[in-house]
């Protein structure tokens, strides 16, 4: 397949939650392959709604197979409007026969996905399945269905983007309830659509949740509140559970979006939930996850990156992939309460930022690295490091930060760093948009920036064209020498995070430390191009979390505190 004719794509999404959620490293490593091509998602009602402002579509198109695209003729009027398109590549992450029909039909000429459910004749560029005993987790399975197109290396772990209006809506919904936007929000999700047999005891997830509040409000004098989730018809379920919690509660089974869904995920600071699609949209929005799994396969379907957050009793039936247990549903009745809540106190106090009680070496901790980064610019590109990089991002609303970025860098603040963005942004020579409308973008990167305790101590910006050979467009050194003279950057004292090849060739001209984070377009054989060019990172990050982990251990180091943070594994 040449690349470069590739111009339209029309990608077929999987048809569960769950399922797109993990789905979605995949539509970035299409993007990455396809950088120029104009991307369309066709998907059913809700995963059009999960993906709703994507920044790595260009559009989505609804898939009605219950209204207008039922039966026979709906297929026929579906693929009418696809052959408007004219699209030259259809993506089938989708397996059904009728994901293939459906292309054929509207006459897209390649049609390439696995060559499942007997739709071999449909298929123009057929994938092989992994072998029935291979035990492939499903972000890898999407993943991989693209190794022949050349996407290499492993998947990054999913993203998923909120609005900061959806974010501010959803925070006025539940003041209306009594939370309040500085409690803290445990999310519970009793509820599985996939069938009773997912489901652990609503008792147990009241138990759980009431004794954490309680801790939670004794131990830090924090006001907690609980959220239960849920599908329509599973509201019954939700208020018997709020009925056996004691202090705040709010159900909204039932009573949600999927985009509010999101929303109301993502303001939790940890979920305690069954296999189902909201705990893949929590792990994607960066929120603790405690998952109780009983007959489905925590190999193949736990949230990625969050393995460790599994609870499941391993009982000999086990995994058997039923709707409903024909014996005594003992995968889901031998897990104690007490297990699931050790596990959430341990992801509340590992990844929220809540301190532990058993945490007696935190204020050693604290003083050592309090200072760590006092005298160190850290230099920081902008799209595909600190934000999802869509092409051209044109407008405040299309720019959110990568879920765990403004955490980690307000990190680096407290250890005394100073933060410079130096950014690249040709779409104003190009006329794609004005300087007004850059600076409204950016308006909201320094926003977001300072009310997570990470503001910048500047922001310098190339606006011209590749062809116009100025000194600042990186991997040129103007931007930075610009830093030096206004800023009295001390460049052996300095770090550059990115994501681009331009960003670690800057680094060298410059004399600065490097970190490469995956996060971007960056593909595994460019890091390998790197090494070979005498231009490797010092470090290579699968997500900014892990590169601001990195940089306090080898700052600690060269100051001669090797003990003053924890040290990365290799």
């Amino acid at each position: 397949m040449r690349k470069e004719s590739i111009r339209r794509v029309l990608v077929r999404a999987p048809n569960w939650i769950g399922d797109a959620v993990m789905c979605e490293p995949a539509l970035r490593g299409l993007r990455s392959l396809f950088s120029q091509a104009e991307l369309t998602l066709l998907a059913k009602g809700t995963v059009a709604e999960l993906f709703a402002g994507y920044t790595g579509l260009n559009r989505v198109l609804v898939y009605d197979d219950k209204g207008a695209h039922a039966g026979l003729a709906g297929k026929w009027t579906l693929a009418g409007t696809l052959r408007q398109y004219r699209f030259d590549l259809a993506v089938l992450f989708q397996n059904a026969f009728e994901a293939a029909f459906i292309t054929w039909l509207a006459g897209i000429p390649r049609r390439y996905g696995y060559l499942t459910d007997g739709r071999a004749v449909f298929l123009t560029d057929p994938v092989a399945v992994p072998g029935p005993h291979s035990l492939t987790h499903q972000v890898e399975y999407y993943w991989n269905v693209l190794t022949p197109l050349g996407l290499s290396g492993s998947p990054p772990s999913p993203q998923l983007r909120v609005s900061s209006e959806e974010e501010r809506k959803m925070e006025e919904r539940l003041a209306s309830s009594g939370v309040a936007p500085s409690d803290l929000v445990i999310g519970i999700n009793p509820g599985s659509t996939y069938g009773s047999a997912k489901r652990w005891l609503p008792d147990r997830f009241a138990e759980v949740a009431q004794r954490l509040a309680a801790h939670i409000s004794e131990e830090k004098r924090t006001r907690t509140a609980v959220v239960i989730l849920g599908a329509k018809g599973e509201e019954s379920l939700g208020t018997d559970i709020a009925a056996r919690i004691q202090g705040k509660s709010v159900v909204l089974s039932g009573a949600t979006t999927i985009r509010e869904l999101m929303a109301v995920t993502k303001r939790c600071r940890l979920l305690i939930t069954n296999d189902t699609g909201p705990m893949h949209i929590a792990a994607a929005c960066g929120v603790p996850v405690v998952a109780v799994f009983g007959p489905t396969d925590w190999r193949t379907t736990a949230p990625y990156g969050q393995e460790q957050a599994i609870v499941r009793e391993p009982v000999d039936c086990a995994p058997c992939l039923l709707r409903e247990c024909p014996i005594d549903h003992r995968c889901m009745t031998r897990v104690p309460a007490d297990r699931v809540y050790e596990a959430s106190l341990s992801r509340l106090y590992s990844l929220s930022g809540l301190s532990g009680p058993d945490q007696t070496d935190q204020t050693d901790r604290t003083d050592k690295t309090d200072q760590l980064l006092s005298g160190y610019t850290i230099f920081l590109d902008r799209d595909g490091t600190l934000n999802p990089d869509p092409g051209y991002i044109r407008s405040p609303d299309q720019f959110e930060l990568f879920p765990g970025v403004a955490q980690a860098l307000a990190k680096l603040v407290r250890a005394g760093a100073r933060l410079i963005v130096v950014t690249n942004q040709s779409g104003v020579a190009r006329g794609l948009f004005s300087i007004g409308e850059l600076e409204a973008v950016h308006a909201k990167l320094l926003r977001l920036l300072g009310e997570a305790g990470a503001p910048l101590d500047a922001l310098y910006v190339c606006p011209h064209h590749p062809d116009d050979s100025c000194n600042c467009r990186k991997p040129k050194t103007g931007l930075i020498d610009q830093a030096v003279r206004e800023r009295a950057v001390d460049l052996t004292r300095s770090y550059l995070i990115g994501d681009h090849v331009r960003d670690m060739e800057l680094a060298k001209h410059v004399g600065s430390r490097s970190i490469l984070v995956t996060t971007g377009a960056v593909l595994p054989q460019q890091v390998e191009g790197l090494k070979a060019s005498g231009l490797a990172p010092d470090r290579v990050a699968s997500s900014f979390d892990e590169a601001a982990e990195w940089l306090l251990w080898d700052a600690g180091n060269r100051s001669g505190i090797p003990g003053g943070h924890q040290m990365m594994p290799t």
